[in-house]
C-alpha cells in the first residue's frame, strides 16, 4: 500500500513538472510571433467570422498541442499546416502563451458555430 501511494505521488509530481516545462511561453514574444494569426483569429484572439476559432482564453497546453499537430501533419488542415510549418517549439509556446492570456469574449456558442444564423 505504501509503495503504491509513493509511486502515485511520484507520478503526480512528474506530471506536474512536465506540465510546467511545457508551459514556458513568453506572452510579449508570442504577440509578435502571432502577427500572421491576426488576419483570421483577430488581434485580440476573438475572431468575428465563425469559420475561425476564437483563441483568446484557450488553454495554453491545448493550443501548444494543436499547433504541434498541425505542424507535424497529425491534424489535416493545409492552411494551418502552412502557417505553422516553420514554427519552433519555442515559437509555439510563446504564441500559445499570448492567446491564452487574452480575455475571451465567448460567453455562448450562439452565432459561433458554422451554420448558425
Amino acid at each position: 500500500m505504501n509503495r503504491a501511494l509513493t509511486l502515485m505521488s511520484l507520478g503526480a509530481v512528474l506530471a506536474f513538472a512536465s506540465t510546467q516545462v511545457l508551459a514556458n511561453g513568453n506572452i510579449e514574444n508570442g504577440k509578435q510571433k502571432a502577427a500572421t494569426c491576426f488576419a483570421c483569429h483577430g488581434t485580440d484572439g476573438n475572431a468575428v467570422d465563425p469559420q475561425y476559432p476564437r483563441l483568446a482564453g484557450q488553454y495554453d497546453l491545448y493550443m501548444q498541442q494543436a499547433l504541434r499537430e498541425y505542424r507535424d501533419g497529425q491534424r489535416k488542415n493545409p492552411i494551418m499546416r502552412g502557417m505553422v510549418a516553420t514554427l519552433s517549439d519555442q515559437d509555439i509556446e510563446d504564441i500559445a502563451a499570448y492567446f491564452s492570456s487574452l480575455p475571451s469574449k465567448l460567453d455562448t456558442l450562439q452565432g459561433h458555430i458554422q451554420g448558425d444564423k
